[in-house]
């Protein structure tokens, strides 16, 4: 016998939304990515490398006016635009999210896309032309060996790769998998 309808049938929990979860991993990630480009602005000179981890990672002050590993530069008004229709989007699902997993997955491309829309439209040359701050560099400085990325770049991602693996498992945004409940 079923319950009401749309509602959960006798006998299964009910979803709960897993919105607080996507906003403080979200909140989390822009805080931390924040935080890290202060820092880099404040103490590191353009171009300077600082060595770390034995040379596996290397501190560096680099602005990026394109996508994630410099691609697409110039392109700076459309890509803030894409990061603000991405965040619209993920805050309009989140309300239907009682996946875990989705919610982690997209908690990291909306804190990360967050956090580099912020430089877009705040950063210089001037509002919707800012340049991302970008400083990590692994392996090699100045981006020789990968391309140099930060925070933000990070949880976009690994929240990508998330919700790809997600998918691949018919993993919906309600945890259902295959009309079956799936906690992930």
């Amino acid at each position: 016998m079923n319950g009401s309808p749309g509602g959960p049938a006798v006998g299964e929990r009910p979803r709960r939304p897993r919105t607080r979860l996507l906003l403080a991993l979200s909140a989390g990630v822009l805080a931390a990515d924040l935080v890290t480009k202060l820092v880099v602005v404040a103490t590191i000179e353009p171009g300077e490398d600082i060595r770390t981890l034995g040379g596996a990672l290397y501190l560096t002050h680099l602005r990026n006016t394109g996508a994630a590993f410099s691609l697409a530069e110039g392109f700076t008004v459309v890509l803030t635009l894409i990061a603000v229709a991405v965040a619209v989007v993920i805050v309009r699902v989140a309300r239907r999210l009682c996946s875990t997993g989705w919610a982690v997955s997209l908690g990291l491309v909306l804190g990360g896309a967050i956090g580099n829309l912020i430089d877009r439209v705040f950063r210089d040359p001037g509002f919707l032309r800012g340049g991302v701050v970008d400083f990590l560099s692994v392996f090699g400085p100045d981006g020789e060996v990968w391309p140099v990325f930060n925070i933000a770049d990070s949880a976009i991602v690994c929240g990508g790769v998330l919700g790809v693996l997600l998918a691949l498992r018919g993993i919906e945004f309600d945890g259902t998998r295959g009309g079956k409940d799936d906690t992930a």
